[in-house]
């Protein structure tokens, strides 16, 4: 017997979950233009094993003006769910097993073939039109092809008379392009390589990220000697008597690149060793006809001669894309997540190509409160677990972050963590309104920690048993050069709609009522520390920003 059940979003469900421990979902409450997702999940009860499963064929009625989409929830091996010394109790399972949460089509043309006692999942995704209003249904339906049974499933959409507001927060996951290179097994920036990017760029643009990291040189993150990242450069390097040429056509290609997509700002990478700044980045070259690489981990970062291109390379850009009227566009950062005992160095290496910037905003990953009070850098990014003094500070235009150390009592991105806590930093970003960013680092890092191999994403999602799993990266790399993605993806997706809901709330109620309303749920204070401790609790914060909008409209 086929048993089903509407869950929402908020569900990851194991194999060897009992689909009568969930809650049904009946209604959900959404505004225009949102994307809205639930789940649909599925178990063979019937009695005894079959030799042959039957199929079931899956389909979605709804409003015609709806774009429903319906997907398989895949679950992948996990070695390394958890910190093993940093963690607590709000995962959902610590030890090693498989975890739901990748996303694929709908297998054999659109249908499902239930396991015997094996819960799985179809992810239901309904894109609702900007000017739709009013009370409809969205109902999945099953086909039993062996006996011709029917089984529908419905839940009810209301969508209220307001539209969800353009995305106001910058929010950047770092992509990189060298990782799709190496994966693919194809050349940087050929004509392969390019379609593959843009395929990558068009998903995180559609998903919120409005930021895009822009690799001027190979990115210098997460690598250690003696070895290099695929070389991946936008900007073309040749030397010719001792004197530097640039060529930008890459980077004119890019700009058009995430100008289809909808990207609005340009990160600009990194241009000295992550953490203790003490190397300059990798950098390749045609030297008198020949392609090598003319910096590399022999070249320290106070070395004359890279300073001397790298100012020579700075001026150059700057010049080109004012001349683009795209200059504006650009955010620079100097030396991924410095720490105190760096702070000189870090001064020193900023200091040598400051006054190229002066006008244009640097930012870097840091969490010493230091590095702001003694005005080294103006534009601070530290983690969600050292904010509050950036924040008590005033610091203006303020970005936070996340990585690989909110183990304990935070929000993350981990495939362990519940979807509750993940998507509970929509309103931890929302209560503090300094803050105008966010960042995360792994959108699709598909190496190991120290970069000296590629690493399988289907089947390592914590870069060799570094990290824990699902920091690493948020889309997966389908067959065909286009991104599969995660259930974190579609998650940090509502925080983000979640944001902007709070957003047009605030144009009927002041910032402080909204948040007073968010409180009352959660029944405490908002802080970095406080996630949703349930999906009963997230979707009720949800609900009561809802609620709020739907009274003002209403008027």
């Amino acid at each position: 017997m086929l048993k089903t059940k509407t869950v929402s979003s908020q569900i990851k469900a194991f194999l060897d979950d009992k689909i009568d421990s969930f809650f049904e979902c009946r209604g959900l409450t959404v505004l225009g233009g949102e994307t809205v997702s639930f789940q649909l999940l599925y178990v063979d009860e019937g009695p005894g094993y079959l030799p042959v499963r039957p199929f079931v064929k899956v389909s979605a009625v709804s409003d015609p003006s709806f774009d429903v989409t319906l997907r398989d929830v895949r679950l992948v091996p996990v070695d390394r769910p958890v910190h093993p010394e940093k963690n607590d109790d709000g995962y959902l399972r610590k030890e090693p097993g498989i975890f739901p949460d990748l996303l694929t089509p709908l297998r054999y043309g659109g249908k499902i073939c239930p396991s015997r006692e094996k819960l799985r999942s179809v992810w239901v995704e309904v894109k609702i039109p900007k000017k739709f209003s009013g009370r409809t249904e969205v109902s999945v339906e099953l086909e039993i092809e062996c006996s011709g049974e029917n089984i529908v499933n419905t839940v009810a959409i209301d969508v209220i008379a307001a539209t969800l507001p353009e995305e106001e927060l910058l929010f950047t996951q770092w992509l990189y392009p060298d990782c799709l290179a190496s994966y693919y097994n194809v050349e940087a920036f050929s004509e392969e390589h390019w379609k593959i990017v843009e395929n990558f760029v068009r998903l995180a643009v559609k998903r919120g990220r409005n930021v895009l990291y822009t690799p001027l040189l190979t990115p210098f993150l997460n690598v250690l000697p003696p070895h290099y990242r695929t070389p991946a450069q936008l900007v073309g390097v040749s030397v010719n008597s001792g004197e530097y040429e640039f060529d930008f056509s890459r980077v004119d290609r890019w700009v058009e690149m995430c100008d289809r997509a909808g990207v609005k700002y340009f990160e600009i990478s990194h241009f000295f060793k992550q953490h203790d700044a003490d190397h300059a980045a990798h950098v390749y070259a045609t030297v008198d006809g020949e392609y090598k690489r003319i910096f590399g981990w022999e070249t320290e970062a106070g070395d004359r001669e890279f300073v001397r291109f790298l100012r020579s390379m700075l001026s150059a850009f700057i010049a080109h894309m004012k001349k683009r009227g795209d200059d504006e566009r650009c955010i620079y950062h100097v030396c991924d997540e410095p720490g105190l005992d760096t702070i000189e160095q870090y001064k020193k290496v900023k200091a040598s190509v400051e006054d190229l910037l002066a006008g244009y905003k640097t930012l870097d990953a840091l969490s010493d409160f230091e590095f702001y009070k003694e005005g080294i850098l103006a534009h601070p990014v530290p983690t969600t677990t050292h904010a509050m003094p950036f924040i008590e500070a005033g610091v203006p235009d303020l970005w936070v972050y996340y990585a690989c150390c909110e183990l304990v009592d935070y929000s993350n991105c981990y495939v362990a963590m519940p979807s509750w806590r993940t998507r509970s930093l929509g309103f931890q970003l929302y209560k503090y309104e300094n803050i105008t960013g966010f960042l995360h680092w792994g959108y699709n890092y598909y190496n190991n920690r120290c970069s000296g191999d590629a690493i399988n994403p289907y089947i390592d999602l914590g870069g060799e048993d570094w990290v824990p799993a699902g920091d690493t990266f948020m889309v997966y790399p389908a067959q065909d050069g286009t991104p599969l993605e995660s259930l974190r993806m579609l998650t940090l997706e509502e925080a983000l709609q979640d944001y902007r809901a709070m957003k047009l709330a605030e144009k009927y109620y002041s910032h402080a009522e909204v948040v007073a309303a968010i409180e009352a749920v959660l029944g405490e204070e908002i802080s970095f520390k406080r996630c949703a401790k349930s999906e009963a609790e997230m979707l009720a914060v949800r609900e009561a920003v809802n609620e709020m909008i739907k009274k003002a409209v209403s008027r």
